[in-house]
C-alpha cells in the first residue's frame, strides 16, 4: 500500500512538472489548435478611417487547418476570401505570416508578410514584429509605413483577436470564440 502511494505520488508530481514546463507560446498554440474546424463571426473595434468600407462587411475567421507546427486561419471580408493567417512554430518560438490570394488563387504579390514572436508572449497573446523579409518586400512595393509593423493574436475561451499597430495606424478585429458560426467557403487558393 506504501509503495502504491508512493508511486502514484510520484507520479503526480511528474505529470505537474511536464504541465507547467509548457511554455506560454505552447499553451497558446495549442488554445488556437483546439478551435480547429470551427468559424466565428468577428468586428472591427478599431476605428481608423482607412477601415471604414471593411467596418460595414460581414468579418468571419475560420480555424481551418491544423497540424502540429501550422494553423491556418482564413479571415473573411464579406465575398473576399483572399486572406489567411498562417501561425507556425519554429525552433525559436512562433511565426506569423499573411497568404494573401487572388480569386483565381495565385499569390497577390504582397504575400507571406509577417513577423517572429521576439519574447514568451502570454499564453492569450502573442505579439509578431516585423521581419526583414516583409521589410524588404514592403520596401519593394512601395509600402514604406508598413516597415514597422507589430501584428498581435490574442486567444482565450470566449475571444479571438487579430491586431496591427504602427505609428499612426491601428487596427483590431475580434471574434467571439463561444458563438461558432456555419463555414465559410473555401479561402481562394486552398486545395
Amino acid at each position: 500500500m506504501l509503495r502504491r502511494n508512493f508511486a502514484a505520488t510520484v507520479g503526480s508530481l511528474l505529470l505537474s512538472a511536464c504541465a507547467t514546463s509548457h511554455s506560454p507560446q505552447q499553451e497558446f498554440f495549442a488554445a488556437l489548435s483546439a478551435q480547429c474546424g470551427k468559424s466565428f463571426e468577428g468586428r472591427l473595434v478599431s476605428t481608423d478611417d482607412a477601415d471604414k468600407a471593411l467596418a460595414e462587411q460581414r468579418l468571419v475567421m475560420e480555424v481551418r487547418a491544423c497540424t502540429d507546427d501550422e494553423i491556418k486561419i482564413p479571415f473573411h471580408v464579406g465575398e473576399n476570401r483572399s486572406r489567411t493567417w498562417v501561425v507556425t512554430r519554429t525552433n525559436e518560438g512562433l511565426r506569423l505570416k499573411h497568404d494573401h490570394r487572388h480569386e483565381d488563387g495565385t499569390s497577390d504579390k504582397v504575400t507571406m508578410y509577417g513577423g517572429d514572436s521576439v519574447s514568451e508572449g502570454s499564453s492569450t497573446r502573442q505579439e509578431f514584429p516585423v521581419d526583414a523579409y516583409s521589410i524588404d518586400l514592403f520596401t519593394r512595393e512601395g509600402l514604406a509605413p508598413s516597415v514597422t509593423n507589430v501584428w498581435a493574436i490574442e486567444a482565450t475561451p470566449a475571444l479571438f483577436a487579430y491586431e496591427l499597430r504602427r505609428e499612426n495606424r491601428f487596427f483590431r478585429v475580434e471574434f467571439d470564440l463561444t458563438a461558432p458560426v456555419s463555414a465559410p467557403p473555401p479561402p481562394w487558393g486552398s486545395n
